[in-house]
């Protein structure tokens, strides 16, 4: 073989290899492209999901909840509601144009407002901010404590409004829909009938009867997290078991969809229950139909 056929021999030889080997890294790279980035496991959508505080408190308390969401890639938009106390909303930051379940998180300077219906209007003028801004048709709402009652009273104020988004998915957290340990309830006094009607109803609770025309209307879905301290009280400490799951009988026997997840323990102390990595998967499985750990993906509602 003369030089120049074996100069052409190690040429083409050297292409070959060069061609193998590229191919085996452009293998490794997806495989390892496959492995940072595993397939979606939560549903996609641009509505809102607005968070709503408890008494005395701000948006601070939401940020536990919210990162887990960012760290779990769920959302790439989070800006905050700013309520004036005299209900003037003003939007704190703004969302992409195609924004991965946007979070707003809802800020209320005057948190001791204890006039339900001024909270339920409240959280009517941030959903009007934000259908203004965005155009939105339908949202979620998380409320922890005073939190629930914000979302209560808009329904019961607003909720057949035809002109405004519907609420789809609704999250309380420690709600106290039908009285507050040491105010209007006692440690084991309220009682619960098997269709989760409380014996005894506070004054607010009877208002809030309405809901159960309205949820069927709204077809929003329930998801009704409470906690249990387990030293006898049957409460989170601050709110009575009964007093929390009195939302049965307001979401009703027609209601799209309700459930109930009870924490345990110190895991389940009110404020706690805003902290917790147990309730972060149960929100992000309900709002988002998020995979939880070793286990399979959820359909949505």
């Amino acid at each position: 073989m003369t030089k120049r056929k074996i100069f052409f021999v190690l040429i083409l030889l050297l292409i070959v290899a060069g061609y193998a080997l590229g191919s085996r890294r452009l293998e490794l790279s997806e495989a390892a492209s496959r492995r940072k980035e595993p397939a979606q496991s939560y549903t996609v959508s641009s509505a809102p999901t607005l968070f709503f505080h408890g008494w005395g408190s701000g948006s601070f308390t939401e940020n536990q909840m919210v990162r887990y969401m960012e760290r779990q890639g769920i959302t790439n938009a989070v800006i905050r509601a700013d309520v004036m106390p005299s209900g003037k909303v003003h939007l704190r930051g703004r969302l992409p144009k195609h924004p991965r379940n946007p979070i707003v998180k809802v800020n209320y300077l005057n948190s001791r407002q204890n006039n339900y219906y001024i909270l339920g209007q409240w959280m009517r003028n941030v959903v009007v901010a934000l259908q203004q801004a965005y155009h939105i048709e339908r949202f979620n709402a998380v409320g922890h404590s005073v939190g629930n009652m914000s979302i209560a009273y808009y329904l019961l104020q607003y909720g057949r409004d035809p002109a405004l988004p519907r609420l789809d998915r609704q999250a309380a957290l420690g709600a106290h829909f039908n009285g507050v340990l040491g105010a209007d309830d006692a440690v084991n006094q309220m009682r619960l009938l098997a269709d989760g009607q409380p014996k005894k109803m506070t004054a607010y609770y009877r208002e809030l009867l309405a809901l159960r025309a309205i949820y069927p209307k709204t077809r929003t879905a329930v998801l009704n997290i409470y906690g249990d301290l387990d030293d006898g009280t049957h409460s989170d400490g601050v709110v009575s078991n009964a007093s929390s799951c009195s939302m049965r009988y307001l979401a009703g026997p027609d209601a799209r969809a309700y459930r109930e997840v009870k924490i345990t323990g110190k895991d389940g102390q009110h404020s706690r229950l805003h902290e917790n990595l147990a309730v972060d998967r149960d929100l992000a499985a309900f709002l988002w139909d998020a995979k939880r750990p070793n286990q399979k993906s959820q359909s949505a509602d």
